[in-house]
């Protein structure tokens, strides 16, 4: 079976050990730093009936020689972020 339009998935774990999966909708390499764009798994179809499509972007970083996601804390970067994600998620969908 060819899996090639399979979603690309990833679990993070939170700081209380909860699981928590994504599919990752888009990387973006800016500013010398790799940005992911995540959209959570729902499970339940209520609540992907109810999703409001809210997606979360985290930035790559190295702790002990490890590439982890970690949350943005400047607001600025992030609107700048989500903007750049926005239209290259619109450009997809135009194609």
């Amino acid at each position: 079976m060819n899996d090639d339009f399979a979603a690309d998935l990833i679990v993070l774990v939170d700081d209380d050990g909860e699981e928590h999966s994504f599919e990752i909708l888009d990387t973006l390499n800016y500013d010398d730093k790799t940005y992911y764009a995540l959209f959570p798994l729902l499970d339940d179809p209520q609540e992907k009936v109810d999703s409001d499509g809210e997606y979360y972007i985290f930035e790559v970083v190295e702790e002990d020689g490890e590439e982890q996601l970690a949350e943005l804390e400047d607001d600025d970067l992030l609107d700048e972020l989500d903007k750049i994600f926005r239209d290259r998620f619109e450009a997809l969908y135009e194609d």
